[in-house]
């Protein structure tokens, strides 16, 4: 009668439960969050190999760093496209937009001189006409990208609709190379019909004209913000059109017709692609596979610059786009968070080549509706009949079948029947009764939880008193915390300190602070132990440089023989320190850098040899305007190189208008810095970056100090490549731009930039943008520095004009040579000073 009784209480909840449920079901999106998650997590586990026909090349932040801000000039894509077509590109894909007209400021100067000469061709220099000419056709940059799509005659380009409804006409006729786009269609329209666009966005008339196709990039994320389905056309008014993906699969395939049928499918030639009733299909998004991407992108720099050769892409399908932070949407995808437009368009065109994507059939919902059923029905007539293993035994099995189910549907067939709300209302059911009987027991349970606290409490002291500290607070932690239990707790903190396991002893006292905040001196001894945790070892490995507890004071840090006072600040590698050498008590900067966190494994040793490669360029250097390096090493992950401390600051803020030093000041400065990079290249090496960052001077005692070798290049070292553009763009020379060999002559012009704007509070060179910036560098003269600063004398203007000559041989040759004009300079404004006027009688 008993059993009975709970069996009808049972039904009676279960019923309840399965109501409730398919409420649920029918009026929230909840079940359909699930569905998508399973969706999600599926595909991260189903393991597809991408189409061997797609490379992808990056605009990475390593390409922004080298060719300039975005957006870069047309002339650079133009250039890459080239390189593309001259190595046999199948195809080429950009997820780049062109809808706005590109025209340099200098374009119209230019144009205007070149009507001048079209009018009067023999009173002007043949020379003077070819620059110009050369000139003009150099800044009409969409042109220069027009022609080169052109010549490619491969090349994909996008645009981009507004999803909405249509109403009246387009307000303008859409273009030829657009329009001819037009794909047929046919089917029954009940079926489903392309998404609705308007608002046409395309690109620049003569750029979009040269393509071979534009498309609609056109992509939308779901309520969840995860990007699973890709449309495949658009209905434009009355007319539909291929997207983006679509194009470059169909030229991809030398696919000449298309058709759509109304929401079931769409035909390329003889492939048939399933879609939903928008038109649209869910790729598979491909994950990484053994620690590597789907898609190994290469850096848009490298193949621009030739460090990857372009015959590499011969008969590929190569897409371009950008993948640098901040640059661009961004979208999320079942594998990837954040993935650029240009990974989301290298999985969609590989899933149409491959035909991986998923369908869901017509007979989906009937499939979900008879598992609903038989749910319900063990919910309610068979669940509460068995016992609680057996129950759970018997869930756990329909559970797994679902799964399982719905995880081979998708890997083996790659169909997805959306079976959360099956697997979902299996569980609630089974928890609530499950639940309802543990209730009853509960009551039962709460008699022994005193016994097994104490228990516990007599287990943790037991291990505390044999230094098992660790057991003892796993056994402590367990009992409620009481004025007894606070004085125990309290006690093993401190034996964990004494053991010097700060970490350790800052959780216990948290744990305290949880029951009592104002217990003893408990803020203090948090506050202690938390900067100990933090602190107690530098570099890792608890045989590293360690601070230690001396009659309640913390001890400060060693690195190798080194006691390290405070941090200085964030150099190019690491952290900086103030260090001192307790045997000798000599200050040192301390430049660091942590192998283990900065670096991958597999390239940490590489990490490494350049790191000490830094201190041995260096270390080869002694001269009194050259900072001294003392020693480098590394201990337990932490490489060091130990330099001398200098006073003073860099020269950066006397390069500011109001802030600039006096001539004479400037000129010894200068010399110096010529004399040491003398030393410097007679040694076989080459700064490359010199700037006034990179010189320390203390006014008080005129020193000055060259520093940061960090990128030097030993000339006769077979370590490094030639080709390789280093330093900072405004104080490169001309040739370091063009990647050419250099020498110590392009230290010199680079002194020379220095020189200029310490005595004028401004660059020689500017522009808008990197290309506009090494145009100026290397092809026009600088600005007049008595534009800023009318008083400089002739022979100062003389020594800058020819610090900044283009030409290498025609600069100053040596340090030395720059140096001693410099010094006589120097001696005939001390002498025009010291001369005392001749009184007259």
């Amino acid at each position: 009668m008993m059993k009975r009784q709970i069996w009808r209480n049972d039904w009676a909840i279960g019923s309840i439960v399965v109501l409730l449920f398919i409420l649920l079901w029918l009026s929230t999106p909840l079940i359909r969050a699930l569905d998508s998650k399973a969706y999600d997590w599926t595909m991260e586990w189903i393991e597809r190999s991408p189409s061997p026909k797609i490379a992808v090349i990056g605009i990475d932040q390593v390409s922004l760093d080298n060719l300039g801000r975005w957006p870069w000039s047309r002339d650079i894509h133009a250039q890459m496209i080239d390189k593309l077509k001259e190595g046999g590109a199948a195809q080429i894909v950009s997820t780049i937009f062109f809808t706005e007209p590109q025209r340099d400021r200098g374009l119209d100067y230019l144009e205007q001189i070149q009507r001048r000469i079209d009018e009067d061709p023999a009173a002007y220099p043949e020379a003077l006409v070819q620059i110009v000419n050369n000139g003009v056709g150099a800044l009409q940059v969409d042109r220069r990208l027009a022609d080169s799509i052109k010549a490619a005659d491969n090349v994909i380009l996008p645009m981009m609709f507004n999803f909405g409804a249509q109403a009246g006409d387009p307000s303008q006729p859409l273009p030829d190379f657009f329009a001819k786009t037009e794909i047929e269609a046919a089917g029954d329209i009940s079926k489903g019909q392309p998404r609705s666009v308007i608002d046409p966005v395309l690109p620049v008339a003569q750029i979009g004209a040269a393509a071979r196709a534009v498309g609609a990039q056109n992509l939308e994320a779901d309520e969840d913000g995860v990007l699973r389905s890709v449309p495949l056309g658009l209905l434009y008014y009355d007319a539909v059109f291929p997207t983006f993906y679509t194009h470059a699969v169909a030229k991809a395939l030398n696919v000449k017709q298309m058709q759509l049928d109304f929401g079931r499918v769409i035909h390329l030639g003889a492939l048939t692609i399933e879609t939903d009733p928008s038109s649209q299909f869910q790729p598979h998004f491909y994950s990484e596979h053994n620690g590597r991407p789907a898609f190994s992108v290469d850096s848009f720099y490298d193949v621009f610059a030739g460090k990857i050769p372009s015959r590499k892409y011969a008969g590929q399908i190569v897409l371009i786009g950008t993948t640098a932070p901040g640059i661009g949407d961004s979208f999320n995808t079942p594998v990837v968070a954040n993935a650029a437009p240009l990974e989301v368009a290298a999985n969609t065109i590989s899933a149409l080549l491959e035909q991986h994507y998923y369908r869901t059939p017509a007979w989906s919902n009937v499939v979900i509706y008879i598992l609903l059923a038989a749910i319900a029905i063990y919910i309610l007539f068979v669940l509460p009949r068995l016992k609680a293993k057996a129950g759970a035994a018997t869930t756990a099995v329909v559970l797994l079948f679902i799964l399982g189910t719905h995880y081979l549907l998708m890997s083996g067939l790659m169909i997805w029947i959306p079976l959360m709300a099956p697997a979902s209302l299996l569980l609630i059911g089974h928890l609530v009764l499950t639940t309802k009987r543990f209730l009853i027991t509960e009551e039962k349970g709460q008699q022994s939880a005193a016994e097994s606290a104490e228990s516990n409490r007599m287990l943790g002291l037991a291990f505390q008193n044999q230094g098992q500290l660790d057991m003892a607070f796993d056994k402590l932690r367990r009992v409620p915390l009481d004025e007894g239990m606070m004085e125990i707790m309290y006690n093993l903190a401190l034996d964990f300190e004494r053991k010097r396991q700060f970490n350790k002893a800052e959780s216990v006292y948290r744990l305290i602070h949880t029951h009592d905040p104002k217990y003893r001196d408990l803020a203090e001894k948090m506050k202690t132990a938390k900067h100990m945790a933090e602190t107690v070892i530098l570099g890792g490995g608890q045989q590293g440089g360690t601070q230690i507890m001396l009659d309640g004071e913390v001890a400060k840090p060693m690195l190798g023989r080194y006691q390290l006072e405070k941090e200085l600040g964030k150099g190019a590698m690491g952290i900086v320190y103030l260090g001192k050498d307790p045997k000798i008590s000599r200050e040192v900067a301390i430049k660091t850098m942590s192998l283990g966190q900065e670096f991958d494994e597999d390239v940490i040793d590489e990490a490494r040899e350049r790191f000490f490669r830094e201190a041995e360029t260096a270390g080869r250097l002694n001269h009194p305007n050259i900072v001294t390096i003392f020693d480098a090493g590394e201990e337990h992950d932490l490489a060091y190189i130990a330099m001398e401390f200098l006073a003073g600051e860099d020269l950066t803020p006397y390069t500011k208008v109001g802030h600039l030093l006096p001539v004479l000041e400037v000129i010894t400065i200068v010399r110096q810095i010529a004399q040491a990079l003398d030393y410097a290249h007679q040694a076989g090496v080459v700064h490359r970056d010199i700037k006034p960052a990179n010189v320390m001077y203390d006014k008080k005692t005129k020193t000055v100090k060259v520093t940061d070798f960090g990128i030097a290049r030993i000339t006769d070292s077979s370590k490094t490549k030639t080709g390789m553009v280093l330093g900072t763009p405004s104080f490169m020379s001309p040739e370091q731009l063009a990647g050419k060999h250099i020498d110590g002559r392009s230290d010199l012009f680079s002194l020379g930039v220095m020189l200029y704007q310490m005595l004028t509070g401004y660059l020689p060179f500017v522009g808008d943008s990197m290309a506009e910036l090494m145009y100026r560098i290397t092809q026009q003269p600088p600005t007049d520095p008595r534009n800023y600063n009318p008083k400089l004398p002739s022979v100062v203007i003389k020594i800058i004009m020819k610090a900044l000559e283009k030409k290498a041989d025609q600069r100053f040759q040596t340090g030395a040579q720059m140096a001693n004009v410099l010094l006589k300079l120097e001696e005939a404004i001390k002498g025009a000073a010291n001369a005392k006027p001749v009184s007259r009688t």
